[in-house]
């Protein structure tokens, strides 16, 4: 057995329905369709791709504020994104994937902790505004585990879990840092929320006003091209396409936000006077453009075969983004807000054209590819996720658990296919998303003693996580 072949049971899942093409073709809403794009088969693991592969290099791919029906290959009927269909396509498209959070840091905690945000002070700022927050250089990470177990560590682009001088990648575990701080910056001037600039180079500022996305690109494309000489772990997590909405090439409007920045409006970057559905198309389709650039050097290289590569958003979509049929959006704990976009390729082990409607969120992604890249996870600070290592290689049984998210004001919990939401009216609500993936028909009155065991199994996973501050 290899050092990444997974040793748990895992509960057997059904496998996604393939009447998508089908209902495509009758006409209902495309995202009905997305179940199951055409010529999609149900996940199921290779027995046939090898088993004595390498460990694997790891490209994580975060878009930010991507909503789940913004891929075409995801139902969006005006945006068009090839090379993250192709993506799609050559790996495990996931319908029923989820954000560990409904905001970017949080959700970037429970990526790079592998446990709920409210397991760590700093994960408790929905999102981190201001210097007092951050991801302590004690905690355990992802980078920090894999290098420990002989990985190369990079994060290019937004980090989002703290500010200088307390709060780094580089004291974190990843060996190398480009990017910005904050949540937000303009996309030319790198000035961020406060005014301040925004782009650096490990702990130092880096100054280069060309259009963001296209720098962290050209970075990420030169690291994937390297001859590393041992796996590499790298997480390449693009601003694009949160606000504000300047697409590349738009530097009048980039001039005029700056200009509102420098001016000391502190809303500026929210751009609520700006954007389009056309603007935030060009926004996703350049995103997609960029992963292909990114694949394209990576292949370049010769490290396609053994190279894992995940995609996925950090929460749901904003104000122009497509999430039908899901209501709610960005943080909400509404299927809108947390279900987003995820697709996995690994060429040396998983076939290509499968779909899978397994519940899954971010602190799975950071348990399984601690289990495939060999680490272990620190004994005084254990995941909330479950690997799924052993599924996905093996086809072992996923074992049966709940997805939890708590965001102030709002609850939810998942078990199969039940979920179990309180908005910010207080009202408990249940919903059966396999019949109601929109949540509208709450079955709360019908089925009360589903609904408070599935309260109680939320309240006393709450009852371990430190409390909002007052």
């Amino acid at each position: 057995m290899n050092a990444y072949e997974p040793s748990l049971s895992r509960r057997a899942f059904a496998g996604a329905t393939v009447a998508g093409a089908a209902a495509a073709a009758v006409g209902l809403p495309a995202t009905d369709a997305a179940a199951s794009g055409p010529g999609e088969r149900p996940f199921r693991a290779s027995r046939s791709l090898g088993r004595h592969s390498r460990r694997p290099n790891i490209l994580f791919i975060l878009g930010d504020d991507l909503g789940w029906a913004d891929l075409s290959s995801y139902g969006s009927t005006h945006i068009r994104t090839p090379h993250l269909d192709r993506l799609a396509r050559q790996g495990v498209r996931f319908t029923d994937a989820y954000a560990g959070s409904a905001t970017c840091s949080p959700t970037r905690f429970s990526l790079y902790t592998g446990r709920f945000p409210g397991r760590t002070k700093g994960g408790l700022a929905e999102p981190i505004a201001d210097r007092t927050a951050g991801l302590e250089p004690t905690h355990p990470t992802l980078a920090s585990l894999l290098r420990d177990a002989g990985y190369a560590t990079a994060l290019i682009g937004k980090w989002h879990a703290g500010y200088l001088p307390d709060y780094s990648p580089t004291r974190s575990g990843w060996d190398e840092f480009f990017g910005n701080f904050g949540g937000a910056l303009e996309y030319y001037s790198k000035l961020g929320l406060g005014g301040e600039y925004d782009l650096y180079e490990g702990d130092a500022e880096y100054q280069d006003l060309r259009y963001y996305t296209r720098i962290l690109t050209e970075r990420a494309s030169e690291y994937v091209g390297r001859d590393h000489g041992k796996p590499w772990l790298l997480n390449l997590n693009f601003t694009t396409p949160h606000w504000p909405w300047i697409a590349d090439g738009d530097t009048e409007e980039s001039a005029a936000v700056t200009a509102r920045i420098k001016a000391g409006d502190g809303r500026a970057l929210f751009h609520n006077d700006g954007g389009s559905l056309d603007k935030y198309r060009e926004m996703v389709e350049d995103l997609d453009r960029s992963v292909g650039r990114v694949l394209d050097a990576l292949r370049r290289s010769g490290q396609e075969k053994d190279t894992l590569v995940f995609f996925a958003s950090d929460n749901g979509g904003e104000r122009f983004s497509y999430n039908w049929p899901l209501s709610g959006n960005k943080s909400s704990l509404q299927e809108g807000g947390i279900r987003v976009p995820s697709i996995l390729r690994w060429p040396a082990r998983i076939e290509g054209h499968q779909v899978s409607d397994l519940p899954v969120y971010t602190p799975d992604w950071t348990a399984t590819l601690l289990e495939i890249g060999g680490a272990r996870p620190h004994p005084a600070y254990p995941l909330d996720g479950t690997s799924l290592a052993g599924h996905l290689l093996r086809g072992a049984d996923v074992p049966e658990r709940d997805l939890f998210w708590r965001v102030r004001g709002e609850r939810a919990l998942r078990r199969g296919d039940w979920k179990y939401y309180r908005g910010k009216t207080g009202r408990d609500q249940l919903f059966r998303l396999s019949e109601d993936v929109r949540e509208q028909a709450d079955r709360a009155t019908a089925e009360p003693a589903r609904l408070a065991e599935l309260r109680t199994a939320w309240e006393t996973v709450n009852g371990t996580l430190l409390p909002y501050p007052s």
